[in-house]
């Protein structure tokens, strides 16, 4: 008699929500509004910051207020929120200061959003695909501190959570970047173009990890890489 030949059976299993490394060439797409849609980025570590660049590239049709960039901490959920309002104001949220900036309105052509800051003068600046918003002051003398939690895709009321459907992100995001400085205008302008081959040293898309959670899909954005 021939002796009994197990039979193995594999079964490969695709858990929403684990965690993964990198995004280059990839995009994110929101494609309804949620609550509990969105993805978590893990940045480099870091102390509190005093200057930053966030850059990134989105696109979106919906017509009300929404966040671009969430990033809160146990004293503040706001600790520093990049926020699009239907009239076209973008407004930079930094511990409870507000600054404003009206540009035009998003749609659904991709564009390239940076907005630097500093904290010993003050000054924050928004480039839209390389070109330069006038100066304001906001946040003078402050600093963003750590051990918080980077959110896209939705806004947070407390840390990685309090997300309201209302608020949430629909389109397409893609090349996230976050640097512990101001980047110089020569920088930013090849940065937009897809021509600068560093990216942030505390958020790179191309190598941070990330989690994704809910109804979000990873594309090829089939454009130009960071």
């Amino acid at each position: 008699m021939n002796p009994l030949i197990p039979i193995v059976l594999v079964i490969c299993i695709y858990l929403p929500g684990s965690d993964s490394a990198g995004l280059e060439g990839k995009s994110l797409i929101f494609p309804v509004q949620t609550s509990n849609s969105y993805v978590r980025v893990f940045p480099s570590s870091f102390s509190s910051l005093t200057a930053f660049t966030v850059c990134l590239r989105a696109a979106s049709e919906a017509s009300r207020s929404y966040g671009l960039f969430s990033y809160a901490t146990s004293r503040h959920d706001n600790e520093l929120l990049i926020w699009h309002k239907p009239d076209g104001v973008i407004s930079l949220y930094l511990r409870g200061v507000i600054t404003d900036f009206s540009l035009p309105k998003m749609d659904a052509l991709l564009r390239h959003i940076c907005i630097t800051w500093e904290s010993k003068d003050g000054s924050v600046t928004v480039w839209v695909n390389g070109q330069r918003s006038l100066q304001k002051v906001g946040g003078k003398g402050q600093f963003v501190a750590s051990s918080g939690q980077f959110i896209l895709g939705q806004e947070q009321d407390s840390v990685g959570g309090g997300f309201n459907k209302d608020q949430s992100f629909v389109g397409e995001i893609t090349d996230v970047h976050m640097w512990d400085r101001v980047l110089a205008t020569s920088e930013i302008e090849l940065i937009s173009e897809g021509c600068f081959d560093t990216g942030g040293n505390i958020i790179n898309w191309g190598t941070t990890d990330y989690r994704s959670v809910g109804n979000v899909r990873i594309e090829d954005n089939n454009d130009c890489e960071i």
